[in-house]
C-alpha cells in the first residue's frame, strides 16, 4: 500500500474519532467519552482506532522515527489522560472537579487532530 493511501486512511480515521466525540464544550466531550466508557471499556478502546492505526502503520512501514514515535506517545498519553478522568468520574466525582474549566469547542479546535496528526505523519514518512 502506498503512503498516500495510508495518509488518506489516517485522515478518515481522525475524522471518525473527532466526530464520535463531537460536542460544543469540553464537558460535552468528556461526557461523550464517559457514556462510551460506561458501556464497555473495550468499546472505548476500539473507538480510539487512530491509536491502533498508528501502531499498525509504524510496524507496516517499519518507521519509528521521531515524528511517528511522537504521534504514538501523544495518542497514548491522550488515552491515558482520558482513562484517568473516566476512572474519577466512575468513582463519583463531578465533572467540574475532574476538569475545572469548561472550554468552548470551536470547529477549528475540534478538528485540530485532523490537521496535526496527518501532517506529522507526512513528516514521518518523508512526503515533504
Amino acid at each position: 500500500m502506498d503512503t498516500l493511501s495510508l495518509l488518506l486512511i489516517f485522515i478518515a480515521v481522525e475524522l471518525f474519532e473527532s466526530n464520535w466525540q463531537k460536542s460544543d464544550s469540553m464537558y460535552g466531550l468528556i461526557s461523550n467519552n464517559f457514556k462510551i466508557y460506561q458501556k464497555s471499556i473495550f468499546l472505548y478502546f476500539l473507538l480510539h482506532i487512530s491509536f491502533f492505526y498508528t501502531i499498525y502503520v509504524s510496524i507496516y512501514l517499519n518507521n519509528f522515527s521521531f515524528w511517528m514515535s511522537s504521534i504514538l506517545v501523544i495518542k497514548f498519553l491522550d488515552i491515558a489522560f482520558k482513562l484517568n478522568m473516566m476512572k474519577k468520574l466512575s468513582n463519583g466525582l463531578n465533572i467540574e472537579e475532574v476538569m475545572p474549566i469548561n472550554v468552548k469547542m470551536t470547529p477549528i479546535f475540534r478538528y485540530m487532530n485532523v490537521l496535526i496528526y496527518p501532517l506529522s505523519f507526512i513528516f514521518a514518512v518523508g512526503l515533504i
